[in-house]
């Protein structure tokens, strides 16, 4: 029987995907649960996602794991958001370190709780020299408020005489991005039957192949990520162009 994964052309892997992790809550639901209930349970894919995309070469993989609108939901399931959040980071960084994976995280880290933070950092620093692959954590983040804090920055740096407004350009908006050091998106996937962005890399994803699967996120597993990597070397990425430039017609 022909797997996902044996159809994946391995020359022609994205570099960097990005996954909108949705579905923990209705996951828990439907088991009769609390929504902490999925969240603990979607640590598992979290695993099984990442130790596939290092198995095929994957160079990045980010995960939207908090958003700034979660801090909105109720308290007792923040709290136990960030609990597991702690747990799941300071267990999981001796499996990072022996799989050669690099820990980084992008969003407003100074907002979540100080012991969280600390983890968080001890993790990345005890995971920075891994070359293998890169895994982003997304953690109170948000697309409007990473850009907003870009256009504050470049503001300042007018202001100063660091920067002239005319030179602004896209490059120069690129670099005050918190994914400044790594490539954009060629895949996004987001799961739960769900179709929008909620507010996740919104100027990365500009050229990104969107990916949406109906399986809650506890449900993901490494056939549902390959069957994802198929669809998007199924897809003819044009870039502006027509696919007859693309051919050299």
């Amino acid at each position: 029987m022909t797997t996902f994964k044996d159809q994946i052309d391995k020359s022609k892997l994205p570099k960097h995907i990005a996954i909108i992790m949705d579905g923990n809550g209705r996951w828990a639901k439907k088991q009769g649960k609390l929504r902490t209930f999925g969240h603990n349970n979607g640590v598992g894919s979290v695993r099984e996602t990442t130790e596939a995309a290092a198995e095929l070469g994957i160079e990045y993989l980010t995960l939207y794991a908090f958003s700034t609108e979660n801090w909105n939901r109720p308290k007792y399931e923040v709290d136990a958001l960030m609990r597991l959040l702690v747990k799941t980071i300071n267990k999981e960084t001796k499996t990072l370190n022996k799989n050669n994976i690099r820990l980084q995280a992008i969003g407003n880290l100074q907002s979540l709780p100080k012991d969280c933070y600390k983890e968080l950092h001890e993790a990345m620093k005890n995971t920075e020299n891994n070359s293998r692959m890169t895994l982003v954590l997304a953690l109170s983040y948000s697309s409007k408020w990473e850009i907003t804090e870009a256009v504050k920055e470049l503001v300042k740096n007018v202001k100063s005489g660091k920067l002239k407004a005319e030179d602004i350009n896209e490059q120069t908006i690129n670099s005050h991005l918190c994914t400044a050091k790594m490539p954009d998106p060629e895949l996004l996937i987001r799961t739960s039957g769900e179709y929008r962005i909620s507010n996740f890399l919104l100027w990365q994803i500009a050229y990104s192949e969107l990916y949406f699967t109906d399986k809650l996120w506890p449900e993901f597993r490494k056939e549902d990520f390959y069957e994802a990597i198929v669809s998007y070397q199924q897809r003819e990425r044009r870039f502006g162009k027509t696919s007859e430039q693309l051919k050299g017609k």
